[in-house]
C-alpha cells in the first residue's frame, strides 16, 4: 500500500528551473513578426550566445495580452491528415490553417474532462514558447521542451497542470497545445525524434540533464515521440517523462515529473487520449 504523499519537493523544483530558465534569457528575440524561429532548421540548435526566444505570437503570457492573434490561414496543400474517427487515441483537427489561441483555450482540458484530475493553469504559462541554448546543440529540442518551445516556433500555444486527485500520486503533470501552419508541426516531431536518437544528456540554463531516451511510441494522433530523461535541479534528481503528438497541425506535448516514482515515471495516456479526442470535438 502506498502511503499518503504531497508533491511540493517535485513542484518547487520545477519552479525553481522555471526561475532559471528565465533568469538565463536575454530578452533577444529569436522569432520574427510571424511566430517562426529565427534558428538553424539544420540540427534544430540554437547558434552559440543566442538570446531567449520570446513566447509564439499568440501564445499564454506572450505580447498582445489576453488578446487572440489572428494568423492568416495557410493556403499549402493539404496534409492528408486521417480522419479523427481512425486515428488512435483521437485524430487530427480538419483544417490545415493554425488554430487561434481562443480555439487553443476551447480545446484545452479543464477539470471535469478526465477522472482524477483537476486541471489548472500551469506554471509556466508566461514563460511559454521561450527558450534558451542548450550544449550540446543537437539536444536543443529536447531541451526545448520544457517550456514548450519548438523550432519552427508555434503561432499559438496554451499551457495547462495536470493535478492527480489521488493522495498517493505525486506526479507534476504540464500540458500545451501548441499550432502550427501546414507542414511544421511535422518538422517538430522529425527534430524530437531525432534529437532523442542523438542525445543522451546536455546542459541547459544552468542545470544538468542526463539519460536521455527514447521510449516506445505510444502511437497516438497522426504520429507521436515520447521519451524520458532526469534532471538536476538543486541537488535533486527529477525523473520527467514527455509524451508529444501531432493531431493535423496542432502538437499535444505533455511532461511528466515524479521524484518519489521514478521507476514508474510515465505521461498517463488516458489524459493524452481525452485531450486529443476534446481537439478533434472542438475544431471539428
Amino acid at each position: 500500500m502506498k502511503m499518503k504523499i504531497s508533491r511540493p519537493l517535485v513542484a518547487a523544483s520545477a519552479v525553481v528551473a522555471l526561475a532559471c530558465v528565465a533568469a538565463c534569457g536575454g530578452g533577444g528575440n529569436g522569432a520574427d513578426g510571424h511566430g517562426k524561429s529565427s534558428r538553424s532548421k539544420t540540427g534544430g540548435g540554437t547558434t552559440g550566445g543566442e538570446g531567449t526566444k520570446a513566447p509564439a505570437e499568440g501564445s499564454e503570457g506572450g505580447e498582445g495580452g489576453g488578446e487572440d492573434t489572428k494568423v492568416p490561414q495557410d493556403t499549402g496543400s493539404s496534409q492528408g491528415t486521417r480522419d479523427p474517427q481512425g486515428s488512435p487515441g483521437g485524430g487530427a483537427a480538419k483544417s490545415d490553417g493554425p488554430l487561434t489561441k481562443a480555439q487553443l483555450k476551447k480545446a484545452a482540458l479543464a477539470t471535469g474532462d478526465v477522472k482524477g484530475f483537476e486541471i489548472k493553469e500551469s506554471e509556466g504559462a508566461d514563460l511559454l514558447g521561450q527558450t534558451v541554448p542548450a550544449t550540446p546543440s543537437k539536444c536543443q529540442p529536447i531541451a526545448d521542451m520544457f517550456l514548450f518551445s519548438t523550432d519552427p516556433a508555434s503561432r499559438a500555444g496554451v499551457s495547462r497542470g495536470a493535478v492527480p486527485k489521488s493522495e498517493t500520486n505525486a506526479s507534476v503533470i504540464t500540458f500545451a497545445l501548441l499550432s502550427y501552419p501546414s507542414g511544421e508541426a511535422d518538422t517538430v516531431i522529425d527534430g524530437l525524434r531525432s534529437a532523442t536518437k542523438d542525445c543522451t544528456a546536455y546542459r541547459h540554463a544552468d542545470y544538468d540533464y542526463k539519460d536521455v531516451e527514447a521510449v516506445a511510441d505510444p502511437g497516438l494522433g497522426d504520429e507521436s515521440v515520447a521519451f524520458r530523461l532526469v534532471a538536476s535541479i538543486e541537488g535533486a534528481q527529477v525523473p520527467a517523462a514527455y509524451t508529444v503528438v501531432r493531431a493535423g497541425t496542432t502538437l499535444v506535448a505533455f511532461s511528466s515529473m515524479n521524484m518519489l516514482d521514478a521507476d514508474e515515471i510515465e505521461v498517463p495516456t488516458k489524459l493524452v487520449k481525452a485531450q486529443l479526442a476534446k481537439l478533434a470535438k472542438k475544431t471539428a
